[in-house]
């Protein structure tokens, strides 16, 4: 059972054979072939011993062993159960290798009971504290140079078992051979192979305190094989980083004054059969052409099965193997950063699936969930949530999240399902919860958590920003920790998500009845620091596509379709959408096909209904980024005022953005079918004329062409409260943009 790296000698001749090294005690010679033995190390390797230095390997299905130490070789002799052991009659431990031979085969490899543990206390230390913010560097499989000899340190953390072994492709998955040694209270298990290098895959044979064996994954592993297989693999990065500029500037401006529109994807089906190199080739280019500032990445961690979109994660450290290897994901992070767009990336922290060769009981116990079953269930996805009260548990989720800031250069985390772990009563009727020690329903080790999450990756990666989809009111999502709040930097506005669809999906006749549900999300503005998201979830499982939503014909469909992103585009908060929305797909996501990316082919003959929607997109993109007024004072109740929201009879909404310097932006909202001519609004008295700047109903977006061509200038005629008023007119189902000539 020779490592794959070993070094292949010729047969030889029989070699003298020393003597056999004082027998095992029977019980620790149990323990260690069972692979239940805490200190292997104890029994394997060279020792002193009456007579000489005692030499010991546990070399199963081996027909025979050698040494070879200074320049002798001595066969060992044969214990039985693959033990072969051998006294050399020297003072002191001296530099050897074994010589292994199967059948006609003989390898020399080094001994890796030789060797001392290639983790240090300082490690140790702080992983019994919960401290250690780069986890991965010290568990997991590290590919090193240790005590001169190259090979690989495997680590994990697994307190509960009775013993752990290396099992892996070079080993046929049988662990017999290599046994590793408890680092004692941390919890911790390790061993130095060497010879074994990057591309090995490997799992984790736990040998649990009830007797159980199992394999499992390195819940470190930061590379697995691609579904449906399941091994680790071990890997070290290659990558040359060339997004320098990007990363120094990065934190230039805070984020909640920046300009700030996302395109959310899911990365195995925006180009089905594209891996992150290719990928790396169309995406920036296609992203960069529609003027988003950053892209969304729906989960790219591990994950079995792909109808979860990888909101299910076994793999927390290691990028889907579907799309390639770590360093090709790098490579894609690298060059959206060189095209100018920031990377967020979907994190799950919220719970875990129950696939028996992943985290689930993990050493036999419950380790990463919590023992009590109320807690340990998640009553809707049929998974395990996290403890997050344990120590270890926390700092595996805090280290993570640095780990993809850090090694992949991600710009923001969008943190899934915020709401179920801040309740202990999320989706629980009575008697499936208990209260936290106040008497509460808040879960106070979920909170600390989120502090010390958004804390730590805050202070490590400047110009990073944590995202909540927090679908509840909970006060001070985004407010800093120090003040108490959890210390986001930017919130999913699910109010104004379900509130304007709402209103949206109405016929335009009954929309006045709703006309509140357009202005309520301004109630709460300023609240939390938002962003507007037309994600993924709003377009499945029978919500239909954003165009689908509308009400009327097709051309009504399209013409509300566009109004409503100028209107989205316009409004306090930064915007997020989800891919094929920007060219009014029909058809609802479907991770097997991805975008209907058909609805564009020359050959469609309505492809030009669907370019002038992602012009519209384009545009709007083009236009914010240009224009401060519509995200430099985003947070901040001065940057916004109403012209008209009580218009409920015209379906019509107009307010006023402002940037830094005072100078304004006219957005102006018709949800009817209907031109209105001459339609007054007061503005400021301190711009001399109006120029249309977007028109989502303009002949190149699919409109009718309803515009103000012209500068519009104030009359002295009051109007809203103030002293002078324009006359526009209103185009049907269109938004309206109008700046200072």
């Amino acid at each position: 059972m020779a490592l794959r790296d070993d070094t292949l000698l010729p047969e030889s001749s029989a070699s003298p054979v020393g003597t056999a090294a004082p027998p095992l005690d029977p019980v620790d010679r149990g323990r260690l072939l069972a692979g239940a033995h805490h200190d292997p190390h104890a029994l394997l390797g060279a020792h002193p011993v009456p007579g000489g230095i005692a030499v010991r390997t546990l070399r199963p299905f081996a027909d025979a062993v050698a040494v070879l130490a200074d320049g002798e070789r001595t066969s060992l002799v044969s214990e039985g159960d693959g033990l072969f052991s051998v006294v050399l009659p020297l003072p002191e431990v001296p530099s050897y290798t074994l010589v292994v031979r199967y059948g006609d085969d003989e390898h020399e490899t080094h001994d890796p009971y030789r060797f001392l543990p290639a983790i240090g206390e300082l490690d140790l230390h702080l992983i019994r504290e919960g401290r250690h913010e780069q986890l991965w560097k010290a568990l997991g499989a590290e590919p090193m140079t240790h005590q001169g000899v190259t090979g690989t340190r495997f680590t994990v953390w697994a307190p509960n078992a009775q013993g752990v072994r290396v099992a892996a492709d070079f080993c046929h998955w049988d662990g017999t051979a290599f046994p590793m040694r408890s680092m004692g209270a941390s919890g911790v298990w390790e061993l130095f192979l060497p010879g074994v290098g990057e591309g090995t895959a490997y799992k984790f044979e736990i040998h649990s305190r009830y007797g159980d064996r199992f394999l499992k994954i390195d819940p470190m592993a930061r590379r697995t094989e691609a579904p449906p297989d399941t091994a680790s693999v071990v890997t070290a990065s290659r990558h040359e980083w060339g997004d320098g500029d990007w990363m120094a500037h990065r934190a230039d401006r805070p984020v909640h004054e920046a300009p700030f529109s996302v395109y959310e994807i899911h990365l195995p089906s925006w180009r089905p059969g594209l891996g992150y190199r290719e990928l790396a080739k169309e995406l920036p280019r296609y992203v960069k052409d529609l003027g988003f500032t950053h892209v969304e990445l729906m989960p790219v961690a591990e994950h079995p099965f792909g109808g979860s979109w990888g909101y299910q994660v076994t793999g927390f450290y290691a990028p889907t193997a579907r799309l390639g290897s770590p360093d090709d994901f790098r490579y894609l992070v690298d060059r959206l950063h060189q095209e100018g767009i920031g990377v967020i990336m979907d994190w799950v922290p919220a719970h875990f699936p129950k696939d028996d060769w992943a985290l689930a009981r993990y050493d036999g116990d419950p380790l990463y969930e919590p023992g009590d079953a109320r807690r340990a269930e998640h009553p809707d996805w049929g998974t395990y949530e996290f403890d997050l009260g344990r120590t270890e548990v926390r700092n595996f989720l805090v280290a993570n999240a640095v780990y993809w800031c850090e090694e992949f250069h991600i710009d923001g985390l969008r943190v899934d399902a915020v709401a179920s772990m801040l309740y202990l009563d999320y989706s629980r009727e009575d008697g499936q919860w208990a209260a936290n020690e106040y008497g509460g329903r808040e879960d106070l080790a979920a909170m600390r958590f989120l502090q010390e999450m958004n804390a730590t990756v805050y202070r490590r990666s400047p110009g990073v920003v944590t995202i909540a989809e927090e679908s509840t009111a909970w006060g001070g999502v985004t407010k800093p920790t120090e003040h108490g709040g959890l210390g986001f930097g930017l919130k999913w506005n699910m109010g104004w998500m379900h509130d304007s669809l709402e209103y949206m999906s109405k016929e335009p006749v009954h929309r006045k009845y709703h006309h509140h549900e357009m202005t309520f999300s301004m109630i709460y503005a300023y609240s939390e620091n938002y962003v507007l998201p037309i994600s993924h979830d709003e377009v499945v499982h029978g919500k239909q596509a954003l165009v689908s939503k509308m009400p009327g014909d097709w051309w009504q469909r399209r013409a509300n379709h566009r109004a409503y992103l100028g209107y989205m585009w316009a409004h306090p908060g930064k915007q997020l959408l989800f891919m094929g929305q920007e060219f009014a797909q029909g058809g609802e996501f479907s991770e097997k096909h991805g975008p209907e990316w058909w609805l564009l082919d020359p050959g469609y003959v309505a492809r030009g209904d669907h370019e002038a929607v992602r012009a519209l997109v384009r545009d709007l993109n083009r236009r914010y980024r240009a224009t401060p007024a519509l995200w430099e004072r985003d947070t901040r109740p001065e940057g916004f005022q109403w012209v008209e929201c009580d218009a409920a009879d015209d379906n019509v909404f107009a307010f006023l953005r402002y940037d830094a310097a005072g100078s304004p932006l006219l957005a102006v909202s018709n949800f009817s079918p209907v031109v209105r001519h001459g339609y007054r609004l007061g503005v400021p008295d301190s711009v001399p004329a109006w120029q249309e700047t977007l028109n989502t109903d303009a002949a190149r977006y699919g409109g009718g062409d309803v515009t103000n061509p012209g500068p519009l200038k104030p009359e002295p005629v009051e109007w809203h409260g103030r002293p002078v008023s324009i006359a526009l007119t209103l185009p049907p189902l269109a938004t309206v943009w109008l700046e200072p000539v």
